[in-house]
């Protein structure tokens, strides 16, 4: 089989179920596990480099209300590559190539599978690890892979203190401006034995104001910019100062506000989010849990703004 993986989750569960060699194309945001950055990319950023994140969002704000993005797919290499199976995602239409796109690709290059991701919550994760078991003929390592990950969330709530106070958690997915975490991410934190503020389980991530952050004055701030990896969180809020009346903030004056790596364990829909749940672990109760010896340097506290 030939498959071509339009959004990095899909790209990762790929892996995890053995199917590196049938992998033939990615995007230019894929890049773990580390060997598919040697692979043909498919989906290309239009964006100009290195804008600043409020300009970002504004590009991409105009641009989703125009019914666009700014992801451009590779028809031609597309037509070179033949592959059997393309997939993609169908719950974020700013954050990866969207259906359309891709129906625009099979209608060139016929015949080719199209498997549309849909994960908004931990169980469609599980669902959509099933799905592309069953479309690449992996439906047994499929399975095991979510028992796995399964056994692992169940391990780890076990450790959580029985008795503690649970505390009231905020992620942020974008800093200018501020917007919350939604679909999965306020189920890792309930996995990791925390209270989500100001989202909910399965609901889009959205704008809010600082004003909103300052209201339900949280026991605990995650920064995690979607698509950020650790070291670029850092060296953003070194940039930017942080937001009027920030130090008179719980998790602040706590000094729990920390900083980790989104792109690994919070943007993506894959894999990796279990590991994603024992950052928050880590950070929130002081549990030596954090198991991906392929990046110890996962979080950090945010010293610039604290």
């Amino acid at each position: 089989m030939r498959i071509v993986s339009m959004v990095p989750s899909a790209t990762e569960i790929v892996a995890a179920l053995g199917l590196l060699d049938d992998l033939v194309g990615v995007t230019y945001e894929c890049d773990f596990p580390p060997e598919v950055r040697g692979k043909a990319i498919v989906v290309e950023s239009t964006l100009p480099p290195g804008l600043p994140p409020a300009e970002v969002h504004r590009l991409v704000s105009e641009a989703y209300r125009a019914g666009r993005n700014y992801f451009r797919v590779r028809t031609d290499l597309l037509a070179e590559l033949r592959p059997d199976l393309i997939i993609t995602q169908g719950v974020c239409s700013v954050c990866a190539v969207a259906p359309g796109q891709v129906d625009t690709a099979l209608h060139l290059h016929p015949p080719l599978r199209n498997l549309v991701l849909q994960a908004e919550t931990v169980d469609g994760i599980f669902e959509d690890i099933r799905r592309v078991g069953a479309a690449t003929g992996r439906t047994a390592e499929a399975e095991a892979l979510v028992d796995r990950l399964q056994a692992r969330l169940e391990a780890l709530r076990a450790q959580i203190p029985p008795t503690a106070v649970r505390p009231r958690v905020l992620l942020l997915e974008w800093l200018d401006p501020p917007m919350v975490a939604g679909h999965w991410v306020p189920e890792m934190v309930e996995r990791a034995g925390g209270v989500h503020v100001l989202n909910e389980a399965g609901r889009p991530s959205r704008t809010i104001s600082w004003a909103d952050v300052a209201a339900a004055d949280p026991d605990a701030i995650f920064l995690v910019p979607c698509g950020y990896r650790l070291e670029a969180v850092l060296e953003e809020i070194r940039r930017l100062s942080p937001p009027a009346g920030w130090s008179r903030l719980r998790a602040v004056r706590r000094r729990a506000v920390w900083a980790a790596d989104a792109s690994a364990y919070f943007s993506r829909p894959g894999p990796r989010f279990v590991h994603g749940v024992e950052v928050l672990m880590e950070a929130l109760w002081g549990l030596r849990v954090f198991s991906d010896a392929s990046n110890p340097t996962a979080w950090a506290l945010a010293d610039p703004w604290l």
